[in-house]
């Protein structure tokens, strides 16, 4: 799949879960999620063995845009965590690449030489948390740009005010604290795509999933976001049928610009 195709998933789907849940099955999460309509997820690398985890989805959900969340994109940092954790590495940018990842999302800002290497072939979603942090990032190639922690930099409010001043031009997705009392602010914002964990579950019900491994009922809950989202999405862009829209249709309405040569 080429990087094309993998934001034109993202930007259908309207979400990205991110797996931070050693309990549970990595590929029936991913199964549930195909069934609630989205086609995308990104392994975290703060669960064990991200890179194993990433290994199966691409072996037996070939067609599933997996993608690796949590990187550190420093060498040094990368070697003093190797040090305290020597039977779980945490791994590289350029070993989670060569895994088969569809796309880098990172909590910090990707370097100039993750850019080189893999601007235009790979899809970069670097954090970010300051307007000066989302022009750099995307001058440099990013396709899309995380806001993290989105909850603590002021949630939508935060979007809502820094978006003129990148010209409502570069796709910003909020990640961390997202959940259904907020996600209509984040798309009224401007927000086409929004990252969010198993906290946007009611924890009773989070529990009952991890407890009795009831797929079948995470699918349901990950429906209603899906379906929140694309109500929503539907609302703010009528023009946009985001489930068969190419991404040029998708810019050409928006105004986004998602960095594809």
């Amino acid at each position: 799949m080429d990087i094309k195709n993998t934001i034109t998933t993202l930007l259908r789907d309207g979400f990205i879960l991110v797996f931070n849940q050693d309990k549970l099955n990595i590929v029936k999460t991913a199964e549930a999620l195909i069934k609630a309509g989205v086609n995308n997820m990104e392994v975290t690398c703060r669960i064990s063995q991200p890179l194993e985890k990433l290994d199966r989805l691409r072996k037996e959900l070939p067609d599933f845009v997996s993608g690796v969340a949590s990187l550190i994109d420093s060498q040094e940092m990368l070697d003093v965590y190797r040090k305290v954790h020597p039977q779980d590495p945490l791994p590289s940018v350029q070993e989670v690449a060569d895994a088969g990842a569809y796309y880098l999302v990172s909590a910090g800002n990707f370097t100039d030489e993750t850019f080189k290497k893999y601007a235009g072939k790979t899809a970069i979603i670097p954090g970010c948390g300051s307007v000066t942090e989302i022009i750099s990032q995307f001058s440099r190639g990013a396709n899309l740009c995380k806001i993290f922690p989105a909850r603590y930099l002021g949630g939508p409010a935060f979007v809502k005010a820094i978006d003129p001043a990148i010209h409502k031009t570069i796709s910003l997705v909020p990640t961390g604290g997202t959940n259904a009392s907020n996600i209509a602010d984040y798309i009224d914002a401007g927000v086409l795509v929004m990252g969010g964990s198993f906290s946007l579950i009611e924890k009773e019900v989070m529990k009952k999933i991890i407890d009795e491994q009831d797929y079948a009922l995470l699918a349901e809950e990950l429906t209603k976001v899906k379906q929140l989202i694309d109500k929503l999405r539907a609302e703010k862009y009528p023009d946009i049928d985001f489930a068969t829209a190419s991404i040029e249709e998708i810019s050409r309405s928006t105004g986004r610009n998602f960095n594809i040569p």
